[in-house]
């Protein structure tokens, strides 16, 4: 089986229907709809409660899904995780940000199964994150949970807006520190580290990098990018604060996409061609980090 780019474009249909922020029936109903998928493809999804406040001190109720293969259940054995965040802002249908990563995420879902390594050597979750948008608190709620459980978490992966994509020149801003550094053309996908995910970040590069036509760029901050803000804007970053390994593969965001938090980042917008190509480079990806380990 392959990439199926109808499948692709369905599921960001289905989740952009209207926008789908923190708390609301709209992100049930987009929840409900991912939990039908994942289970569709031979995953037990296990909803995670849980109870937080943003940085003003506002108290949120968020919950993620937590999915493992019938055939492939999580043990005690290292781990490795894969997740993208399904919520979005209130004023945007978010197609970008984020259902083209769920999307990629259901894809991988469907056809990992077919293609799981035998004999790996680590167990692999799938996660739907919750309240990203109001500070990738879904994620930090993950990592604590990881933590609480001693879980061996040997790396982590946040799909974060996959499917935009500028071939015009200059369509590609950087920030100072990386203007010279790399492409000025936005049609390339990141993969963004910190310094203790060098192994995680070579490994998945191997993997995309198998795909023809898909330009990989990689960057490893020093500082939990700390230094470099937007490099933080997912939720790997509160895994980069627990002391694990973890990675964003993103399209950059707003540093490309003119539509990102606005009322036009709508499925119209993107390169359903690129969004494929990505898919594919993740799932290769991630076999190869579940053939080879951590």
């Amino acid at each position: 089986m392959a990439v199926d780019v109808d499948r692709l474009t369905q599921h960001i249909a289905e989740l952009t229907k209207i926008p789908r922020p923190a708390e609301s029936a709209e992100l049930e109903v987009a929840r409900s709809y991912a939990m039908e998928q994942m289970e569709s493809f031979g995953w037990t999804v296990r909803p995670h409660p849980f109870d937080t406040e943003d940085e003003a001190g506002r108290s949120l109720s968020g919950v993620n899904l937590i999915a493992e293969h019938n055939h492939h259940a999580c043990s005690d054995r290292p781990r490795f995780c894969v997740g993208a965040h399904i919520d979005s802002r209130p004023d945007t249908p978010g197609a970008d940000d984020n259902a083209s990563a769920v999307a990629a995420l259901f894809e991988i879902a469907r056809l990992l199964p077919e293609q799981w390594p035998t004999d790996s050597p680590l167990d692999l979750e799938l996660v739907l994150f919750d309240l990203e948008e109001n500070g990738m608190l879904g994620g930090a709620e993950h990592a604590r949970i990881s933590k609480a459980d001693n879980v061996d978490l040997r790396g982590m992966v946040s799909l974060e807006m996959l499917g935009y994509c500028d071939h015009s020149p200059n369509s590609q801003s950087l920030p100072r520190q990386l203007r010279g550094l790399y492409p000025d053309t936005g049609d390339f996908i990141a993969i963004i580290g910190n310094q203790n995910s060098g192994a995680l970040i070579e490994s998945y590069a191997v993997g995309m990098k198998q795909i023809d036509g898909l330009p990989v760029e990689s960057l490893q901050v020093p500082d939990n990018g700390n230094m470099l803000q937007a490099t933080r804007l997912s939720d790997h970053s509160p895994f980069w604060d627990a002391g694990y390994s973890a990675v964003m593969i993103t399209d950059t965001s707003f540093m490309r996409n003119p539509h990102y938090h606005m009322p036009t980042d709508t499925l119209e917008t993107l390169d359903m061609e690129f969004l494929e190509l990505v898919t594919r480079g993740s799932l290769k990806a991630v076999i190869e980090i579940l053939t080879t380990g951590l």
